[in-house]
């Protein structure tokens, strides 16, 4: 179980390490821990693929069934490319335009809690994700892929994420593993709409909505601090 732990964190970290683990690396080991699991809950809770079930439904009611499963494939594939591109060229864009931490907290905190006020109040438009469907075609890229899996909320906390000093590779896993948990519920979208049914998937989503608001009001008291502390 330690040459495993080893492994992992070495990958995660970008560092080879032999020989028995020390005290503080098993410290350093459960602090990348509970990073991830933080990183991965909050991509997850505002990806919102819970939420999303009613909408993915609606958007491919007059799809042939057997289509079904491939498109929503499909779209998050094309969902976490996009996501990919912010994890990777993030940092640059954020230098090209001169956007600091702050900013980013600030805006990011925003963003977030106009998502959850959507998601507690689904009669209140949580940035079009509910926006009445067209089945002429099926849909490419657009809305599936965009916004509802790879919307501005999630591209924002991608961006806040890289503005830290953790590695690259450490939010990629978490990017991965949080696109994995959506993916898998939207893949499994038509059963849980049976098993939930709408009330189930409303509460499920009010649910979600309130702790992304507790977390949408810590980012902005972070962003007001770094504010506070950067200025002479």
């Amino acid at each position: 179980m330690e040459n495993v732990f080893t492994i992992v964190s070495s990958v995660l970290l970008g560092r080879a390490h032999r020989g028995p683990l020390a005290p503080g690396y098993w410290l350093l080991l459960l602090e990348i821990a509970m990073e991830l699991t933080s990183a991965i809950l909050l991509l997850f809770l505002v990806m919102d693929p819970i939420g999303n079930v009613p909408v993915f439904m609606s958007y491919l009611k007059d799809v042939k069934e057997e289509r079904r499963a491939w498109i929503v494939a499909r779209e998050s594939i094309f969902a976490f490319v996009i996501l990919l591109a912010f994890l990777c060229f993030g940092p640059s864009l954020m230098s090209l335009l001169a956007i600091g931490r702050e900013s980013l907290y600030i805006s990011g905190g925003v963003l977030l809690f106009l998502i959850a006020v959507g998601m507690i109040f689904p009669n209140a438009s949580h940035l079009g994700s509910h926006a009445d469907p067209k089945t002429e075609n099926e849909p490419f890229i657009v809305p599936l892929a965009v916004p509802l899996i790879a919307g501005p909320s999630t591209m924002a906390m991608i961006m806040i994420f890289r503005s830290g000093p953790e590695p690259f590779r450490l939010w990629l896993f978490a990017l991965f593993v949080a696109w994995v948990l959506t993916a898998t519920i939207l893949m499994f979208a038509p059963w849980l709409s049976r098993l939930l049914g709408q009330r189930g998937l409303r509460a499920c989503e009010r649910l979600m909505g309130m702790v992304l608001t507790v977390v949408a009001v810590q980012m902005l008291l972070d962003g007001i601090r770094l504010f506070l502390h950067s200025k002479p």
